[in-house]
């Protein structure tokens, strides 16, 4: 493994769609860094990075994660064209909190207040890049492996009130070693395209203890992994919607645990975004958008007033578990209402609409535009009784199905209120429970359960 890493310098064509693609590259690497309320004494800041993690491969069968990730994709590349490759991930930096003792030097405690914030553990996060620019030429036909090692570190930071010192914080990383391993293999045909396979790995030896928890493989891990890769004059292919002569060629790609798009600048695919959350095509960052927030379960709007409603002692503790989530609380409260009243609500892609609208177009899928599909009248063969709207059943929900509600409702009897055809040719029955007091509500609101004709049995011919 090598711990020096020259800098690379990368193509102006390249490092043009790179510097596009990082906006929302930047957005998949932080996504859940830190959630709303934003204080690490929240419960859902105690379970932490979810999207992109690998662990070392001895924690695999432990932990139930994966040290691995696989990108393949189509591309068209010259002959003398070069492959540029940028693997982004956080690695996990442990901090401490200690307080100044009063006979000298440090101990550790749980938090320390200071006048603008409360600190305490926490696990913060450096960005980490590896860049390597390779000739297409070396890569084909021929697995080409590249190590890498990022070496422990640890450091101190004195705290200061009044001019002397209260505490310090203790940070430490752990050794993190990795593979990329690429390869570019000739596709057949007429069209002159290669099928491009990327792996990283995380090879950190390390050999934890059978007490070992994930708390104890993330320092050594790869967090929010993912790749962004360009070619100097060739393109990329879109894995969701190819064109036909290499439709068979992209589906025989395999991807595990990323997803790659294209992500270049004005809708170019000289770019892909390889990504362990799956994107469309081309994603972008909303216009509205205020800043990194890390939190996408939550709409924009109603993040940035929940975060500037917080109370000042709830806004010190978010300062003190982060310096990002301190801008977060920084942005909500400097917000102007200008930017506010642009957050709520945005209309996009509108079209002109033509042609003749007397009345209503139905859309194919639609059951009214089929004229042998009728729920209220349908009937379908239940061990050899035609069950259908009216029909009393009851309820036998199979073993395949995994939905606590259902399983509630073994036994009891039902009345079907309507037979159903999905797109996939499937039949299932929509049903209100007998003896439920808000049957008739439900009814009126045409909400239903539903069950496939082998989970029910007729109790009288209809």
């Amino acid at each position: 493994m090598s711990e020096r890493r020259e800098p690379v310098v990368f193509p102006e064509g390249i490092e043009r769609g790179f510097a596009a693609a990082r906006q929302i590259a930047d957005a998949v690497l932080m996504e859940g860094y830190v959630l709303y309320p934003y204080r690490a004494s929240a419960a859902k800041n105690r379970l932490r990075w979810q999207f992109g993690v690998l662990v070392p491969p001895e924690y695999t069968a432990q932990g139930g994660e994966h040290s691995h990730q696989r990108t393949e994709c189509v591309m068209e590349a010259r002959r003398d064209d070069r492959l540029a490759v940028e693997l982004r991930f956080l690695r996990v930096q442990r901090r401490t909190v200690e307080r100044a003792a009063d006979g000298g030097g440090f101990e550790p405690v749980e938090q320390l207040e200071l006048a603008d914030r409360v600190l305490v553990e926490w696990d913060e996060a450096v960005e980490e890049r590896i860049e390597l620019l390779l000739p297409i030429s070396e890569l084909t036909g021929e697995v080409v492996q590249h190590g890498f090692r990022l070496p422990g570190v640890g450091g101190t930071e004195l705290l200061h009130e009044h001019g002397s010192a209260v505490g310090r914080l203790v940070r430490r990383r752990e050794q993190v070693d990795g593979l990329v391993r690429l390869r570019v293999e000739e596709l057949p045909g007429p069209y002159r395209a290669q099928r491009l396979t990327v792996e990283v790995e995380n090879a950190s030896e390390w050999t934890p203890s059978l007490e070992a928890g994930r708390e104890e493989a993330l320092p050594r891990s790869l967090v929010s992994t993912h790749l962004l890769l360009g070619l100097e004059h060739g393109r990329f292919l879109s894995v969701a919607d190819p064109p036909e002569w290499a439709r068979s060629a992209v589906e025989h790609c395999c991807n595990e645990r990323t997803w790659p798009v294209p992500a270049g600048p004005d809708g170019g695919d000289q770019v892909v975004l390889s990504s362990p959350i799956i994107l469309e095509d081309h994603p972008r960052i909303a216009p509205e958008s205020l800043g990194p927030l890390y939190d996408a379960t939550e709409i924009d709007e109603i993040l940035a007033l929940r975060t500037a409603a917080l109370t000042d002692q709830e806004k010190r503790e978010a300062r003190g578990t982060d310096d990002r989530a301190g801008a977060v609380i920084d942005l909500a409260g400097s917000m102007p209402p200008e930017v506010l009243e642009r957050l709520h609500g945005a209309i996009r892609g509108l079209r002109e609409i033509t042609g003749d609208r007397a009345g209503p177009e139905q859309p194919w899928w639609d059951p009214g535009n089929d004229p042998e599909v009728d729920p209220e009248r349908d009937r379908v063969l239940v061990d050899g009784h035609r069950v259908g709207a009216g029909s009393r059943v009851l309820l036998r929900p199979g073993r395949r199905r995994t939905d606590a509600q259902d399983l509630f409702l073994d036994g009891r009897t039902a009345v079907v209120e309507a037979v159903l055809h999905d797109l996939d040719g499937s039949v299932h029955l929509a049903v209100t429970v007998e003896d439920d007091p808000g049957a008739d509500l439900w009814r009126a609101q045409g909400r239903f359960r539903y069950f496939q004709p082998d989970e029910v049995t007729p109790l009288e011919e209809s």
